[in-house]
């Protein structure tokens, strides 16, 4: 390997690396300050990983987390911060569930039916902040805050008995979909079932790499967000970039919860899982807005939700867990900007001696010329 890729990728893994021993460390320090054992925690948590009922848990809940990080990144891509992928996503799977529950085609039909309505939900719902963006400016961080607010309020209307909402004892529920629309999952034995639509993850997760390095349009979304203007100088279109990019992330956050609606749920109630778009921001960020380094991130995350909760047998708070994500979040930022500072002073010394030694070069060559002319 190069001694240029070799830095290339010491840069890209020396920032997750130094958060995550940041806020292993910083986690550990809390727990010294509450009177606790700073290690036993973790060796609790990491002894859950080696069950194989968690492993289901964490990867079902990781193919979740995933796919809101995917959202999230295409936006980061683009310079743009779409924290609406919360909103997005609770509104495409509660519109997914009414549609399975009163539609009812075959299956080959049925399911394609549900990935659209999804796609379509989320894109329109992030669509709204990148015309507001787009046509009067509106910060999309800002649009997409409000539009989050909205999606809750509509969530509540469209519960409504009247409208699609059906009552189960004091749960408010769309209804059970059509088993047509049902995903068969991968079951593990006594393990439990893995989400079908983790293959739909991983899918997404190679489109994603493919889209951004191999195709004009990957390139386009890249210049934009790095420049605008040298983007614009080269015939891109700065608007409809970032229009494009606010659909393509509000599509991919639309999709973020039908592994668990159309695999375990089938409804959407007040028990679905809520705050995904949220975790996908630190996730996207300590996965670099790479797709294998979201997956890590991702499985992380996951690991951390679905092992702490035996802390709480073992006289430690799970939330030590939600302490620690905070701390990755925190530490990430921090760790980035100092590794993004590292790197641009090697590169300027790099170059530094790359320009000394070609004057000297160039110098040899002159007397060379000259010995010769003698």
């Amino acid at each position: 390997m190069k001694k240029f890729d070799r830095e290339r990728v010491l840069l890209a893994v020396a920032g997750p690396v130094i958060a995550l021993a940041v806020a292993f460390v910083l986690s550990a320090i809390v727990l010294v300050a509450s009177g606790k054992n700073p290690v036993e925690p973790f060796s609790i948590m990491f002894e859950q990983a080696t069950f194989s009922d968690i492993q289901v848990l964490i990867i079902n809940q990781a193919s979740m987390y995933y796919i809101a990080a995917l959202a999230v990144a295409i936006g980061f891509r683009m310079n743009l911060f779409n924290i609406g992928v919360d909103g997005q996503y609770q509104l495409a799977a509660m519109m997914a569930a009414v549609v399975g529950a009163h539609a009812n085609l075959p299956a080959v039909l049925q399911i394609p039916l549900l990935l659209l309505t999804a796609i379509f939900t989320g894109a329109f719902w992030s669509g709204i902040a990148g015309v507001l963006k787009v046509t009067r400016g509106v910060s999309e961080v800002v649009a997409t805050i409000m539009l989050n607010a909205i999606a809750s309020s509509v969530i509540a209307y469209l519960w409504l008995p009247s409208v699609f909402g059906v009552k189960v004892g004091n749960n408010s529920t769309t209804g059970e979909m059509h088993e047509s629309g049902w995903v068969p999952g991968f079951s593990l034995g006594d393990a439990g079932e893995i989400y079908g639509l983790v293959v739909l993850a991983v899918l997404l997760g190679i489109g994603y790499w493919i889209v951004l390095n191999r195709t004009r349009f990957g390139f386009d979304l890249r210049a934009s967000g790095a420049s605008e203007s040298a983007a614009a100088a080269s015939g891109v279109d700065p608007k409809r970039m970032v229009l494009t990019a606010m659909l393509i992330s509000g599509g991919l956050a639309g999709l973020a919860g039908l592994p668990i609606l159309l695999g375990d749920a089938h409804t959407y109630n007040l028990n679905f899982p809520t705050g995904i778009g949220f975790l996908g921001i630190g996730i996207a960020l300590l996965g670099r807005n790479s797709p294998v380094g979201i997956a890590f991130a991702a499985l992380l995350w996951a690991w951390l939700d679905k092992a702490s909760p035996e802390l709480d047998f073992h006289d430690y708070d799970k939330e030590i867990a939600v302490i620690m994500q905070g701390l990755i979040v925190l530490s990430v930022v921090v760790s980035y900007e100092a590794v993004r500072e590292w790197g641009l002073r090697r590169q300027q010394r790099r170059v530094g001696a790359e320009l000394a030694a070609g004057n000297v070069l160039g110098a040899t060559d002159d007397n060379k010329k000259e010995v010769a002319g003698r």
